[in-house]
């Protein structure tokens, strides 16, 4: 049974994504156990912690959020991907994100003065919270489900959390579907040791890590590679690489898949200059934007020069 671990405790929206995973297949002869569709579930105090359990080769694969709709990349994440051996994200899954705030029971709105929440939940709730609760001060929990054990154990008197930990640990429920943004969503990732790259779909997401020289123009090289070819770049930020001031990774998702003839060109040219991090190609769960154009007429073009064509 492959073992996989997620950003826990038991409760989370990483959890929730797991499960995703796991009615999707994503587990199907996972790790050559063909057949094997359960998998045993390994909790992870955060995103970078499941990231090394994996590894430490303590699991299989690993779930992580790595985007919100709302507050963007999830850094920890972004950070953990970016240093230490190479992992390799191949699939994804997104969630509609929305909170249940939970107490202990008999707990009103006016009684609260301390509300438990995850950082990312809490900025995705701020307006609601300064609505509802005004005189409750936001105390920072470890995640979501961890915010909901804080109401258990009397550390706070409310907490932003999912209506799954409220459940399990007997909680009751002071609002529901709480979101500042209609239709936020949540990616998440499935995260392995270096292999094959899934099949290419024709809707696809690449992304890698760069570091760049320091020099000047390198990063305006860098996104020239992509412009020429005309590859659509999804994403692009910068996270401080923590080992010396103004030195910086850069984190970049393209559309299309490492098998598309321009994504190849691209990162090929990337590598002749600069420091490349392939963190995958996988099916995306949705058009992100504009395709690779086939090379296929360019190909053909090409070969009749050699063959000395008109």
């Amino acid at each position: 049974m492959p073992r996989i671990a997620f950003f826990g405790p038991t409760g989370t929206f990483t959890e929730m994504a797991l499960d995703r995973f796991e009615s999707l297949g994503a587990f199907d002869g996972f790790d050559d156990r063909s057949g094997d569709t359960a998998v045993e579930r390994v909790s992870a105090a955060s995103p970078p912690a499941a990231l090394q359990l994996l590894r430490d080769q303590q699991v299989d694969g690993a779930v992580v959020p790595i985007e919100s709709s709302v507050e963007g990349s999830v850094p920890p994440t972004m950070d953990a991907l970016a240093l230490g051996p190479r992992l390799q994200i191949v699939a994804e899954v997104e969630l509609d994100i929305a909170f249940t705030v939970v107490t202990r029971g008999g707990v009103t709105r006016e009684q609260v003065r301390t509300i438990g929440a995850y950082p990312v939940a809490a900025a995705q709730v701020r307006r609601w919270i300064e609505d509802h609760l005004p005189r409750a001060e936001v105390v920072t929990a470890a995640s979501n489900a961890g915010a909901a054990e804080d109401v258990a154990s009397g550390k706070v008197d409310a907490a932003v959390s999912t209506a799954l930990a409220g459940q399990r640990l007997g909680l009751s429920v002071l609002a529901d579907g709480v979101a500042d943004f209609e239709g936020a969503r949540t990616r998440f990732v499935l995260v392995t040791r270096p292999r094959p790259v899934p099949k290419r779909t024709g809707v696809d997401r690449t992304s890698i890590v760069l570091q760049l020289p320091n020099e000047p123009g390198s990063l305006v090289r860098a996104m020239t590679e992509f412009a020429t070819r005309g590859i659509d770049l999804s994403r692009i930020e910068s996270r401080p690489t923590r080992r010396e001031y103004g030195t910086y990774f850069f984190h970049l998702d393209c559309v299309g898949h490492i098998d598309d003839a321009l994504v190849a060109e691209a990162l090929q040219g990337l590598h002749r200059f600069a420091q490349v991090r392939f963190l995958g190609s996988w099916p995306a769960v949705s058009e992100h934007g504009v395709p690779p154009v086939p090379d296929d007429e360019d190909a053909r073009w090409l070969d009749r020069l050699r063959r000395g064509e008109d």
